[in-house]
């Protein structure tokens, strides 16, 4: 959905519901910024009060905030819809993760995350691919549609054939799920709006201040609670913070990438939309094969070579994107977009289990929304960086699509060099203090197989 939104952004600015530019780009971030604030709490909660219920409660929210999309006849109604189906999301994401690594136990985790990381990659080619073609010959609201049937169909398979899990008895943490979800609402606020309002505006300010006071109060609050959200000690754990770390850089570079990506094949290279969705396909051909080969790598050396080769690819494969221009052939932009992607597919499984194995096994929930918002701070902190970069160079010499590929150029390769520093660090912060074989679970045997 994420992917296919972005297509479609063209097709919603000219839909008749009266978006400025910037309803418009509450209409996408509304959904990004209700789904990070919530991630946490709502892995919690499924740890609480059951992870199957959580995925059913979040598929039906999801449906319901589609619905309200399709409906939607101004930018109020849109932009609301865009929300629920974030809170909807929050609860999806950390539920399906927790779920498969409750059911494929210690010894088959790697694999499970592998086959997580597998579905991410199918879910971006078909938002792609959908998005594209409903873009090019469909209403937008056939988007927001086509959310429902599918939602109703995964409900019953869920309800049908994933047994209840064991729950994480706690108490449930009202006053710290409020702040962490308001305080890392405002500091995503803060950095989606500030490349469109200025990082010095007294907007974007405010909400930075407003977000780091909010944090605090959490921190302080969480380390005197009983039963906290969140127990920011979790963090002294130096795996665990090279793992997010991780994470957040991988996304960091993959967003960045989105950004600027169906906005170069459209407007530099001519793309249609269904075209670019075909385009943009080799993005995900690696997130789905890579993770294939990074079980085998991970059972034997562990995941540390996963983590510093993958970020690596990431990094490499933003320096080659970032040379494109009007001329670029698109076989040798398609290598770039192979190479980044086959970094993702090989560093993903390895950090989610790098967070998911430093938690007890009943804070799965827990761990996959802390995975999954160190997943979007990172994505918005790519987004920023890109949009700050176009928006200083778009008054510079030359044609449109010259300051855009000149722009696009010097922010992917700032972006690019943050990843692989992040590499660096992640890296070293990962050595290597145990042995292979207790840093990963063996692979795979036949009698307890996890279908990829």
């Amino acid at each position: 959905m994420v992917a296919a939104i972005n297509l479609m952004v063209p097709q919603l600015a000219a839909a008749g519901l009266g978006l400025s530019s910037d309803q418009l780009i509450w209409a996408v971030d509304a959904y990004v910024i209700v789904f990070a604030g919530l991630l946490i709490p709502a892995g919690a909660l499924g740890d609480r009060h059951g992870r199957r219920g959580a995925l059913l409660a979040g598929l039906g929210l999801f449906a319901a905030g589609a619905a309200l999309s399709a409906l939607a006849d101004g930018p109020a109604v849109l932009i609301a819809g865009r929300a629920v189906s974030g809170a909807g999301a929050a609860l999806i994401m950390p539920a399906t993760m927790s779920i498969l690594v409750q059911l494929a136990g210690p010894a088959h985790r790697a694999r499970a995350l592998a086959s997580w990381t597998l579905a991410l990659g199918l879910g971006g080619l078909a938002g792609n691919l959908g998005g594209g073609l409903v873009a090019q010959y469909l209403p937008w609201q056939a988007l927001f549609w086509a959310m429902l049937p599918l939602a109703a169909l995964l409900a019953a398979a869920v309800a049908t054939a994933v047994p209840a899990v064991p729950r994480h008895p706690a108490t449930p943490d009202a006053t710290g799920s409020a702040l962490l979800t308001g305080g890392l609402a405002a500091v995503l606020y803060g950095i989606i709006e500030g490349p469109s309002h200025g990082w010095a505006s007294a907007q974007v300010l405010t909400a930075f201040a407003a977000g780091a006071l909010l944090l605090a109060a959490f921190t302080g609050y969480a380390l005197r609670a009983r039963h906290p959200l969140v127990d920011p000690r979790l963090f002294g754990n130096r795996r665990l913070r090279s793992a997010a770390l991780g994470s957040a850089a991988s996304f960091f570079g993959l967003f960045a990438l989105f950004y600027v990506n169906s906005q170069y094949l459209q407007y530099v290279k001519g793309y249609s939309a269904a075209l670019t969705g075909l385009a943009i396909a080799p993005l995900t051909v690696g997130m789905a094969l890579a993770p294939r080969v990074a079980v085998r790598i991970q059972a034997r050396y562990g995941p540390r070579p996963l983590i510093g080769g993958g970020l690596l690819l990431i990094g490499l494969g933003l320096l080659g994107v970032s040379t494109a221009d009007a001329g670029t052939p698109y076989p040798l932009y398609a290598v770039h977009l192979l190479v980044l992607s086959a970094g993702m597919g090989l560093s993903a499984p390895a950090l989610a289990y790098g967070v998911v194995s430093e938690l007890p096994p009943g804070r799965a929930g827990l761990g996959a929304g802390l995975n999954t918002a160190a997943r979007e701070a990172g994505a918005a902190l790519g987004v920023a960086v890109v949009g700050t970069v176009l928006a200083a160079r778009a008054g510079g010499p030359g044609t449109a699509a010259d300051r855009f590929t000149a722009g696009m150029g010097l922010g992917l390769r700032l972006v690019a060099v943050l990843v692989l520093l992040a590499a660096a660090v992640a890296t070293a912060g990962y050595r290597a203090d145990r042995t292979p074989s207790a840093a990963a679970p063996p692979a795979e045997t036949p009698d307890h197989p996890v279908a990829l």
